[in-house]
Formats: C-alpha cells, sequence, structure tokens
C-alpha cells in the first residue's frame, strides 16, 4: 500500500464534504411537483381521531407546512404563518414532523395557524413528501397536486413574490 493513500483518502472525503456544503437544500427539487399529494392519516397531537389526512387538502388551493417544536427556524416562521391564517387568504394545514407530543402541545400554545393539524411522530409522511428539513410548505392545488415545494421559512418576500402569484393562477384555472 502507497504512503500517500492515507492522502488520498483525505482528499476524496474532503472534496465529496465540500462538494455537499455547496448545495442548497433550497434549490433541491421536489419529486412530488404535478404528482398527487401522497395518501397519508395522521392523529392529532392530543393522539385523538380527525388529525389531518390528505384527503382533507384536497378541493381547494392550500398551503402544507411541515414544522416540528425543536426547530429554531420554525420558530421564526410562525409569525408569518399566523398572519397569513388570520388574514384567510389560503388554508393552511400542519404536519408536526418528529416531534414529541409535549413540545407539539407547548408549540400550539404559541398560536395555531392550522385548519388541521397531524401529528408525524415517526417521519413516514415527512418521508413521502421528501422533506429534507424544516420547515417546508407545499403548495397544493384543488386537485390534490403538488404545485411548489419551498424549504425554509415562509417569509413576506417569499410569499408575495412566488406563493401569491402561484395561487392566484391556480384559482383562476378552471
Amino acid at each position: 500500500m502507497s504512503r500517500f493513500a492515507p492522502l488520498a483518502v483525505f482528499l476524496l472525503v474532503f472534496a465529496g464534504l465540500g462538494f455537499g456544503l455547496t448545495n442548497n437544500p433550497q434549490k433541491m427539487p421536489s419529486m412530488l411537483i404535478d404528482r398527487a399529494l401522497p395518501t397519508f392519516s395522521l392523529q392529532a397531537v392530543d393522539g385523538a381521531a380527525g388529525g389531518l389526512s390528505s384527503v382533507d387538502v384536497i378541493g381547494e388551493v392550500a398551503l402544507v407546512n411541515v414544522f416540528a417544536s425543536w426547530c429554531p427556524v420554525c420558530r421564526e416562521e410562525h409569525p408569518m404563518l399566523e398572519k397569513l391564517a388570520a388574514a384567510r387568504d389560503v388554508k393552511i394545514y400542519g404536519v408536526d414532523w418528529k416531534d414529541s407530543r409535549v413540545g407539539a402541545r407547548r408549540w400550539l400554545g404559541y398560536g395555531n395557524p392550522y385548519t388541521r393539524l397531524g401529528f408525524d411522530e415517526s417521519g413516514r409522511v415527512g418521508v413521502d413528501l421528501g422533506v429534507t428539513g424544516v420547515p417546508e410548505t407545499f403548495l397544493v392545488d384543488r386537485d390534490g397536486r403538488v404545485r411548489y415545494r419551498h424549504a425554509g421559512a415562509l417569509t413576506d418576500g417569499v410569499w408575495k413574490d412566488v406563493f401569491e402569484p402561484m395561487i392566484k393562477a391556480l384559482r383562476s384555472q378552471k
């Protein structure tokens, strides 16, 4: 074995890590675009039935927001979701991802902007959605097809520049 083998391995690992750090999760395409929202049924945060299912989202243009109580960026995003919910411009459905029930209940103490909320403790629905991290927000058309995925916090700028025009266009389609 060559005395340069450890150096070669180090350089390969370093190059791989360097490439990985250049990937922006906000720019990663979703395989769900123009496809039906995966079928799911989640319990409510309190463990009761009637949490959230994929059927609940069908019928009108809506957002599906994936979040967790342990996520600091979700905390930054939360006031924006509450603002949108108060304006009643669009229904927001929540998926509490890989969380604890205690954390989820505490989170709801900050306010609940969600029309319906499902508890995804195992993370299975997040996997089916292709979630790479939280928060992520999916724009779903009235037929239940995912039309857009936004990774990261939903901000005023993102809302005005991306979501508002897309929602307007989707609502105008027959």
